[in-house]
């Protein structure tokens, strides 16, 4: 299978892109990744490494860009050319970005389109836990005003998500709310809680945020707003505590030696790590589009890599057009 990635998206490339391809190349070597941008300087960080495509593209999209009117415009990006790959190519499966979030998400609908039945797709990201297991989040940012059926859409793609990326049969879905009782909240999660009851997931009811990354659920479903308030403020959190901890550590020599002592520090830190989780995959497209953050390091673009051809192997659009035609016939029969 082919991966095209976008090697001038994000921070820190192309160098770190670069370095990432070669890194998922070691540890797998049943794929082909495809990198777009200028040919020139991509060889220079290339070399003759095999398995590893250059497709030249002059222009970038910056986070400056307008997203609709860039990847209209700018057909020479390396987002667009990789969008073009993508769409024309069947041995294409996926695309990985780490730049501007509008376009991805713009290029992936105007240019990939949406499985039939799906009125909108939804980002989904991971988050760490305590018990180490990751929480998916969903929506984590596209669609900012939902509807109930939206709603219903996240929550039976990402269900179909984590059993394909971990093998969990039953992951547990939760509803993100202010309170755990099934009255809280606003008109939108009340319906939405009344609706996920009747659907082929493991429900367990709402979930408060401060519970998030309790690892006592797998699946937070949202709308994009609040999605993605709750993963900003815990990828705060975590930098904040992180920055606190090495503070202290250095405030004078005793805290020093009980830092290098308690070799705790570290594996706290690995916990906390997003980069090992990949990128939030845009699902309910036609294909697998996967944006990671705009300053992913070589081990973040390693593991999105990676994580797009366990999705691809796993069929996770198979599944949930499956699922979708599954709920549409029953609610065809219940009508009638």
């Amino acid at each position: 299978m082919k991966i095209v990635v976008d090697a001038f998206g994000g921070d820190n490339a192309p160098a770190s892109v670069v370095e990432g391809a070669f890194l998922a190349l070691q540890k797998r070597n049943d794929i082909d990744i495809i990198l777009t941008g200028d040919v020139e300087k991509l060889k220079n960080l290339v070399g003759n490494r095999e398995h590893i495509e250059i497709v030249d593209a002059k222009d970038v999209i910056t986070n400056d860009d307008q997203p609709t009117l860039a990847i209209r415009q700018k057909r020479d990006s390396s987002l667009v050319r990789a969008f073009d790959l993508l769409k024309e190519k069947d041995d294409v499966v996926g695309l990985v970005s780490a730049g501007n979030t509008g376009a991805v998400l713009t290029g992936a609908i105007l240019k990939i389109g949406r499985i039939k039945g799906i009125s909108r797709p939804a980002l989904c990201s991971i988050m760490p836990t305590l018990k180490d297991n990751g929480v998916m989040v969903c929506d984590s940012g596209s669609s900012v005003d939902c509807k109930v059926e939206h709603l219903t859409q996240f929550a039976i793609m990402a269900s179909a998500y984590y059993s394909c990326y971990t093998g969990a049969e039953k992951p547990r879905v939760a509803l993100l709310n202010n309170g755990v009782e099934s009255h809280k909240g606003n008109e939108l999660t009340k319906e939405a809680y009344e609706r996920f009851q009747t659907l082929p997931i493991n429900f367990v009811g709402n979930i408060e945020a401060r519970e998030a990354m309790s690892g006592d659920v797998d699946v937070i479903v949202a709308d994009g707003f609040a999605g993605n308030v709750l993963l900003k403020t815990t990828e705060g959190v975590a930098k904040s505590m992180s920055e606190m901890i090495k503070k202290q550590a250095k405030k004078n020599i005793f805290t020093m030696i009980g830092a290098l002592l308690m070799g705790k520090f570290k594996s706290i830190k690995r916990k906390m790590d997003i980069d090992k989780y990949g990128g939030a995959l845009l699902i309910g497209c036609k294909k697998l589009v996967v944006k990671t953050h705009g300053s992913a390091n070589k081990e973040n673009f390693c593991n999105t890599i990676l994580q797009v051809a366990t999705i691809y192997e796993n069929k996770l659009n198979e599944k949930i057009e499956k699922i979708v035609v599954e709920i549409a016939d029953k609610l065809e029969k219940n009508d009638d």
